[in-house]
């Protein structure tokens, strides 16, 4: 097995995982396929790299195992199994249970920092940047950080215009010169996903030969 990497940034709230799931939904009909999420290789709150406010910076590529993440997409390559950590952003720590993830024809790799980490780049076979704009990417973030993460509305303004904006310019928006295809507005843009549907059932085909 000689699997496809494919790679999807952007910024936080862009749209991303959307994307990641549309394809993986539509890999999924032709063939295996594995997602891992980068947010899950996060370290424990106490190893999360402090910005210059004093607090903890979870939007600096330091703040990721990205050793531990280039392993695991080295075995399956290979087509060794791994055990993906599973993260729990209440607790802002690693969960005591695991994922087990199998060699598959397509591995879809998400993240904020999938191009802004350098070790990473070489790997992907195909570099997707998710872009939209910054004040739907914020709105998104602020409802699902309320939501599902349980942050109240003023810490998620504070992060957002303290270190997530300022990272974002700083590391992921630069990272976007990376990639092949550049997708606007994320998930509501059907053109570019059935564009890259087609192209992963095509790839999946060829390895399947």
């Amino acid at each position: 097995m000689n699997p496809t990497i494919i790679g999807i940034a952007g910024g936080t709230a862009s749209g991303k995982t959307t994307i990641a799931k549309r394809l993986y939904d539509e890999a999924l009909k032709n063939g295996s396929v594995s997602l891992l999420k980068i947010d899950d290789y996060y370290y424990n709150k106490d190893k999360i790299p402090l910005s210059n406010n004093g607090k903890r910076n979870y939007d600096h590529p330091d703040s990721y195992d990205s050793s531990l993440i280039l392993e695991h997409l080295q075995n399956l390559k290979k087509g060794i199994a791994i055990n993906k950590p599973l993260y729990d952003f209440v607790t802002q720590s690693r969960k005591t249970t695991t994922e087990k993830i199998y060699p598959s024809n397509v591995i879809i790799v998400e993240g904020i920092m999938a191009f802004a980490i350098d070790k990473l780049l070489n790997l992907y076979d195909i570099k997707i940047f998710v872009d939209t704009p910054d004040d739907i990417r914020f709105i998104r973030r602020l409802i699902r950080d309320v939501k599902k993460r349980g942050r109240t509305i003023d810490s998620v303004i504070e992060q957002y215009t303290t270190t997530v904006k300022v990272m974002h310019n700083t590391f992921i928006e630069p990272s976007r010169k990376y990639a092949d295809i550049i997708i606007p507005e994320g998930g509501h843009n059907q053109v570019a996903i059935d564009l890259l549907t087609t192209k992963i059932s095509s790839i999946i085909q060829e390895n399947m030969l």
